[in-house]
């Protein structure tokens, strides 16, 4: 899968559909992102540069893509399904430094390429797939992408007709001449082919429809068959996205041109009832979101999709909240918070915007809204407890301040000896013990659950016993080293924070339980509150 004109036209929402599709049919299927940049994962960059850091359950810190793909498809990703140009290179410049070149000149074709293609195939080579979908992140032309289309361009020859390329272009609609313009997409596709690659089907982005005239047209200037000319319209949902393409028939084409013999349609019954249930839900349900990159909705995508997935299953719309926890004070929390269903406190990273989630809790915790506090969101509820339930003023996390008196949350012991700040987290799925009578053993109908993590800093457990004497419940502890893991108030209508990340492991087909339960609270909640529940 290649794109070219723009980014951000959806290549990942549209591997994601046809995998679905191919999934529906009972075909094998995986996803895997290769992405241009030099980073070795995403972990380090900043969320306006990238959007959200995804987690796979093998700890891989990972393209938010990769959330795409799993909640799709409800299949689990790992490290092989995410590579950068960071990691070719660090391969083969580590491959080098052993010798294992014998002393030949180290260049770009053949050992970068090779390394790339190694990666390609290492998910088909296991057996355990008839399909791998590869998407080549960034746009045809651009620099960094070269050694990458390279590599398919030698894969396609290598493989023949094993190998298939999607390529997804836009095609703009300008208003002042009243006309869809397919000019870009024949410049796209032609420098596809001045690297070597002729694209097998395209996919052409557009906000109006496409005449067949037009599409015709395509076709003959860019050397593809008419019938593997497909249009991707705006949708309201980008979960119609893999009904639209079947009405383009992407996945018959994709079958036909590679020899797949396939019949009937594929059982789509399931992510049909999801979709029946999101037009029809009429009534709303209010949530605020409060963290420091609001303005950047990518750096949360997982918490809004998992929330959108409770949400219908709920039978409600979700309207979701952004407050800014930098902007957020005693003096406006309750005009900012009151009238809303439900609250999460967001995770990240650093002192900015901090206290705006201590301000935000505080008002939850007296006002009994149901509240879900996600990694920082769940330590941020246990200073703020300590700070005005036990007492203790300066109470933190010694992230935020290395001094402070009363360090609730501390550095995990592992963590003290770590330098390097790329994938040194705590990362990836452990499994976490539930107390039996607590609302997070509830919600997921049983005591033991695996999820995702990636934190470095802990509930201190020097101060356990304070906190459960004054009504705050450590109610979930990882079975090995007992690092807390869920804290509860149990006498509080829904008030549950998390050191995991349950947005990871939500999907379509599957919506994770704790957002399930939080839902139903909030539902609850506002009708108690008589919220004009359907504006």
């Amino acid at each position: 899968m290649t794109g070219g004109v723009v980014s951000s036209l959806g290549k990942g929402i549209i591997a994601s559909s046809l995998a679905r599709l191919l999934l529906s049919r009972g075909y094998r299927v995986t996803i895997q992102k290769f992405d241009p940049y030099i980073n070795i994962d995403p972990g380090t960059l900043n969320p306006y540069e990238h959007g959200e850091c995804y987690v796979t359950v093998d700890g891989h810190e990972a393209d938010l893509d990769l959330g795409h793909y799993e909640r799709f498809t409800n299949i689990q990703t790992t490290r092989a399904n995410n590579v950068t140009t960071g990691r070719i290179y660090q391969s083969v410049i580590d491959k080098e430094r052993r010798g294992d070149y014998l002393g030949k000149t180290v260049q770009i074709i053949p050992h970068i390429t090779d390394e790339i293609k190694r990666n390609v195939k290492l998910l088909g080579n296991t057996g355990d797939y008839d399909f791998v979908i590869t998407e080549i992140g960034g746009t045809v032309g651009d620099i960094e992408s070269t050694p990458f289309l390279e590599a398919v361009r030698q894969l396609r020859w290598e493989l023949g007709r094993n190998a298939l390329c999607v390529h997804l272009t836009y095609v703009p609609y300008l208003k002042a001449a009243k006309e869809l313009k397919t000019k870009p997409t024949q410049h796209s596709v032609k420098m596809l082919q001045q690297v070597g690659i002729q694209p097998d089907v395209l996919v052409l982005r557009t906000e109006k429809e496409i005449p067949p005239n037009m599409l015709r047209k395509v076709a003959q200037f860019c050397n593809v068959s008419p019938e593997a000319v497909t249009q991707s319209l705006d949708v309201p949902t980008i979960y119609q996205v893999p009904l639209m393409m079947h009405a383009q028939k992407l996945d018959e084409i994709v079958l036909e041109k590679m020899g797949v013999p396939y019949e009937g349609e594929p059982d789509l019954k399931r992510w049909n009832n999801f979709l029946d249930k999101l037009k029809s839900a009429e009534k709303v349900v209010r949530i605020g979101l409060v963290g420091k990159y609001v303005e950047l909705q990518d750096a949360y995508k997982s918490i809004n999709e998992s929330l959108s997935h409770a949400a219908t299953y709920c039978d409600r719309r979700l309207k979701l909240e952004y407050i800014h926890s930098e902007k957020l004070t005693n003096s406006n929390v309750d005009e900012r918070l009151r009238g809303l269903d439900g609250v999460i406190i967001a995770p990240g990273f650093g002192q900015r915007g901090i206290e705006g989630k201590f301000v935000a809790l505080k008002w939850c915790r007296e006002h009994d809204i149901p509240t879900l506090g996600i990694c920082l969101g769940m330590q941020c509820m246990v200073i703020e407890f300590a700070r005005n339930v036990l007492g203790l003023p300066e109470a933190n996390s010694t992230e935020m301040n290395p001094h402070t008196p009363d360090n609730v949350i501390d550095l995990m012991e592992e963590q003290k000896s770590v330098s390097n700040m790329g994938g040194t987290m705590r990362l990836g799925a452990y499994e976490c013990v539930l107390l039996p009578d607590s609302k997070a053993a509830e919600a997921y109908g049983t005591t033991t659950v695996k999820e995702r993590h990636r934190h470095r800093f802990e509930f201190n457990s020097d101060y356990r016993d304070r906190f459960e004497a004054a009504g705050m419940k450590c109610v979930g502890e990882n079975p090995a080293t007992h690092l807390v893991e869920v804290v509860e108030l149990p006498d509080h209508r829904w008030f549950v924070g998390t050191q995991y990340h349950p947005e990871y492991s939500s999907t379509v087909l599957d919506p994770n339980p704790l957002f399930i339960s939080f839902l139903n609270a909030a539902i609850t909640y506002g009708a108690e509150q008589g919220h004009d529940d359907n504006n």
